[in-house]
């Protein structure tokens, strides 16, 4: 068993949060601990100085929610985040993206929308809303590299290409919907809406 003093720093998460499904990845973190017992605070991220200041990272960990992804990627480069997001990560900061933020972190989109981009972290590509509109949305359970996760799939991508620096992670109807490289983890569903943590303790553990 693992004692932590109650003093101890907690691992501070932040959740990217110009636009989606930010306050239920929020609230599923705000109710765990860490893999060393300390506990976690999510903080919303909405501009620069959340992310980085003059002393460093003020977060230990960044998840990307679902959401509009084309819509996230506008408003992350208007507000300047774009870059600073992509540096931290390339500089190790374990990062979680889940649907919308798995197209954000991916390096290649098959069929963008005009003028969007991504920030190129995860050597895949990924098909937007591959699995129907919204009302082919459904709960279904996942076998992933973390263990199995009741899912919700809510205009899913899906994963099209894995390349060599990035392992599969999970698949559903035959599809590749999950895939972890490095620090970096990429989910096409909302495990946040089901409320399981499985990928989010998955995340803690890189921190």
């Amino acid at each position: 068993m693992v004692t932590v003093s109650a003093s101890a720093t907690p691992i501070t998460v932040g959740v990217l949060a110009l636009q989606g499904g930010v306050r239920e990845h929020l609230d599923l973190l705000g109710g765990m601990t860490g893999p060393d017992g300390r506990d976690v605070r999510a903080v919303p991220v909405r501009r620069v100085a959340d992310l980085v200041g003059p002393d460093g990272a003020r977060v230990d960990a960044l998840v990307l929610p679902g959401g509009e992804s084309s819509v996230i990627d506008r408003l992350a480069r208007m507000v300047g985040l774009a870059d600073p997001l992509r540096a931290q990560i390339d500089a190790g900061m374990p990062v979680l993206g889940t649907c919308a933020g798995l197209i954000l972190l991916a390096r290649e989109v098959a069929n963008p929308a005009p003028g969007q981009r991504t920030l190129g972290v995860l050597d895949v590509t990924v098909d937007r809303n591959a699995f129907g509109p919204q009302i082919a949305s459904a709960e279904a359970e996942v076998d992933t590299l973390w263990g199995p996760v009741r899912a919700a799939f809510i205009r899913a991508p899906r994963i099209v290409r894995v390349g060599a620096g990035a392992r599969e992670a999970g698949r559903h109807q035959g599809q590749a919907v999950a895939v972890a490289q490095g620090d970096a983890i990429g989910i096409a569903f909302h495990p946040e809406l089901t409320g399981d943590t499985t990928v989010h303790r998955a995340l803690l553990d890189l921190v």
